[in-house]
C-alpha cells in the first residue's frame, strides 16, 4: 500500500503504526526467553515446552540459536510468553 502526504507525494512510512496492538511487536527472541526463564526457570520452561535446549544443559545462546531454525519452537514460545504477559497483567 502506498502512502500519500498532503501534496500528494509518497511517504516511506505511515502514519499510523499497523503493530499499535501487537505485543510481541519490538521484542526480541532474546528478550521474550531471558523474560520466560526469569519468570518460569529452566524446569519449568521445560515442562511447558519439551524441547531438548530447555531439558538439557540448557543456555540463552543454544536455545536462541534452535528456536530462530525452528518456526514450531518459536510459536510455542511466543505463546507462552503472551500468556506469561497475560497472567501477570492481572
Amino acid at each position: 500500500m502506498l502512502w500519500r502526504d498532503t501534496r500528494g507525494q509518497p511517504e516511506k512510512t505511515p502514519k499510523m503504526s499497523t503493530q499499535a496492538n501487537n505485543p510481541l511487536h519490538g521484542v526480541t527472541l532474546a528478550a521474550m526467553l531471558d523474560a520466560l526463564v526469569e519468570h518460569y526457570g529452566w524446569a519449568v520452561l521445560g515442562r511447558e515446552i519439551e524441547i531438548r535446549c530447555f531439558n538439557i544443559d540448557p543456555s540463552i545462546a543454544s536455545s536462541l540459536k534452535f528456536l530462530r531454525r525452528t518456526p514450531w519452537a518459536r510459536e510455542r514460545v511466543e505463546s507462552l510468553y503472551l500468556h506469561m504477559l497475560h497472567t501477570r497483567n492481572r
